[in-house]
């Protein structure tokens, strides 16, 4: 029988390897610029022509090489960082020359040019379509630059899958974006036909980095947050709740250094923001992963786009509760301030080559964000105290964990989440004696702070403190109801009576003790007592109603218990338009800032508006 089985050509099996990480521009440069990084490049510069299909032009300032590792680097599986296959587990750079460039060369015309710094000379290596056409000499400067023209020329059933120039130059323009994320201590230049798209200059903190590739702006929106468990780690950005918007957004993950995408890890961000934000919002957020090695595969995907980790729940769950912790602070609170300063988490330089081991003298410029992230102008540190169940609303029977029992409110102390390294433990109370407070327009109450003032929404903060007591009273028995010497008969729709129906035992652990009566009218023998003001007649039925219809409210629920207790929250908190009493603003206050997430109602609304003394300031020009 004739022989069907051959061995593909050196040429053939290169174009064939480059259609698994060259698919356009944009990938291209991905890949020469992460080599120029694991060359410990200070400094970047990309320039492209004809979205890249033309040109593109990568240069640094990194280790370079000599002429024999410079043709070496042009071979399939040539590479300095991997001996056996166990090192696959370990590696955390990005490749160095090795991996990439023989994949490139095979489907374009490629210049690479090398010194390094023992060398007199530099080599220029001439490459078309996978074969080296010329070596010489050349002078330069220490550092590589490869220079790639005609990309597909010799594919031309590739070529005729890419896009408009526009659409390439974005691409490119996004790729080189997300390494800059990742490598903020370096520089970076892109240009396209001459003209400038980025000039980042080396960043001290990721803040800057985000300033500087969509504007202070943008920038001040975010808050830091930081938490470290069991040798996993996350450090990073998210956007305060009432500056998030709905449709597009930027959401980067990096895990030891590494841009990846995750489903998962995005659905657990925004799981770590429910009852923060509406349904519809997506917030922006750069999180930063380290993780010990063995714990995560970075070389499931061709292109390292995507990683698998060995335990994916406890690391979504990490991320989960990392956000919410975040989210905790007095700095996702909304504000008034026109003139906000960013937040800072600081880069730490790379490490010094070690001399040791050849793949740690190429060295790292990933991003690590130091210890020494920084907390707002009036924040105070994390406590980590668990929330308590407080006291019913205006009862002034007892003091709630946001105040002592004198009664010397210690505002902010009681955030919650996990305390980190750059923050004490000690609460620092920002105000030294009980604020004095004003309700304005029979709606909001003002507190003056150290800091400022800040405006409770009297609505919105009564409906984040019901919902977490209910929460924790639905993880116990629920909440007892008050016996009504005349029940109250309701008479409702059929929709609406097979709803009670349906959820009369999860009523009854609200306070609502409720039977049905037939011809789908309900009596109601007992009631929940959240305030004085109380009406738990038009309380019932706006629940009610609100079920049946169904809302972005209810939808964002995780069970049918945290449904209940947003729609109770929701209606049965006092109204805008209520007078308060002194004592029933200070009980409100006090309660509110015992809650888990005080500066957020269940609606995604802000519940506290900051104003700061400074801004006033500039306000009467003082």
């Amino acid at each position: 029988m004739a022989r069907t089985i051959e061995v593909l050509p050196d040429l053939v099996a290169n174009q064939i390897a480059a259609g698994e990480v060259v698919e356009r521009p944009a990938s291209v440069v991905k890949e020469l610029v992460e080599n120029a990084l694991d060359a410990r490049a200070t400094r970047v510069d990309i320039d492209i022509e004809h979205g890249g299909k033309r040109r593109i032009r990568v240069t640094d300032d990194g280790v370079g090489m000599g002429r024999e590792d410079a043709l070496l680097s042009l071979d399939r599986h040539a590479t300095s960082k991997i001996r056996a296959a166990v090192d696959l587990q370990s590696v955390e750079t990005f490749g160095f020359r090795g991996e990439a460039l023989p994949s490139i060369a095979a489907v374009s015309r490629m210049t690479l040019e090398t010194k390094g710094d023992s060398d007199q000379l530099g080599t220029r290596v001439r490459v078309k379509g996978g074969t080296i056409t010329g070596v010489e000499d050349v002078s330069r400067r220490r550092g590589t630059t490869v220079e790639v023209s005609d990309l597909f020329f010799n594919a031309p059933a590739r070529a005729k899958f890419l896009k408009a120039v526009g659409a390439e130059a974005r691409a490119v323009s996004d790729a080189v974006s997300l390494l800059a994320l990742a490598n903020a201590s370096v520089g970076f230049g892109l240009t396209s036909g001459g003209r400038i798209l980025l000039e980042l200059p080396p960043a001290t903190d990721l803040t800057a980095r985000v300033a500087a590739l969509w504007g202070r702006e943008a920038a001040t929106t975010l808050i830091a947050l930081s938490t470290e468990s069991e040798g996993l780690q996350v450090r990073g950005l998210i956007q305060r709740p009432d500056a998030a918007k709905s449709g597009f957004r930027r959401a980067h993950l990096f895990v030891n250094g590494r841009p990846f995408r995750s489903r998962t890890l995005l659905a657990a961000l925004d799981r770590g923001y429910r009852t923060t934000i509406s349904e519809r919002v997506r917030p922006w957020a750069f999180l930063y992963l380290r993780m010990p090695a063995g714990t995560v595969d970075m070389n499931v995907h061709p292109a390292k786009a995507e990683v698998r980790f060995r335990d994916d729940a406890a690391v979504e769950s990490f991320v989960e509760e990392a956000v919410r912790a975040g989210l905790t602070s007095e700095a996702s609170a909304a504000t008034l301030d026109t003139q906000l300063a960013p937040p800072q988490l600081l880069v730490r330089e790379p490490s010094p080559p070690r001399p040791d081991k050849k793949s740690e003298v190429e060295g790292q410029t990933t991003l690590f964000l130091s210890a020494s992230a920084t907390m707002p102008s009036g924040a105070v540190p994390l406590s980590g105290a668990a929330p308590s169940s407080g006291v019913a609303p205006f009862s002034g029977t007892a003091a709630s964990p946001g105040s002592s029992a004198a009664g010397a409110v210690t505002y902010g102390v009681t955030g919650r989440g996990a305390a980190t390294d750059e923050v004490s433990a000690d609460p620092v109370p920002v105000l030294e004696e009980r604020p004095r407070l004003w309700q304005v327009l029979n709606t909001y109450v003002l507190a003056e702070t150290r800091e400022g003032l800040i405006i409770i929404d009297q609505h919105s903060a009564h409906e984040r403190i019901l919902f977490e007591r209910l929460n924790r009273a639905f993880e116990e028995s629920g909440q007892t109801g008050q016996r009504l010497l005349f029940p109250l008969t309701i008479r409702l729709a059929k929709a609406e009576y097979e709803q009670v129906e349906a959820l009369t035992g999860i009523l009854n652990r609200v306070g609502f003790e409720v039977e049905g009566f037939g011809g789908n009218t309900i009596i109601v023998h007992a009631v929940p007592d959240p305030h004085p003001y109380f009406d738990p007649e038009r309380c019932l039925r706006e629940m009610i109603d609100e079920l049946v219809a169904g809302s972005d409210l209810t939808r964002s629920a995780k069970n049918q218990h945290e449904k209940i207790a947003m729609t109770f929250a929701c209606k049965g908190a006092i109204k805008a338009g209520q007078r308060l009493s002194e004592t029933e603003m200070q009980e409100l206050f006090d309660q509110l800032f015992a809650t888990e997430l005080p500066y957020h109602d269940v609606h995604g609304r802000p519940t506290i508006v900051r104003l700061s003394k400074s801004e006033l300031e500039r306000k009467f020009g003082r």
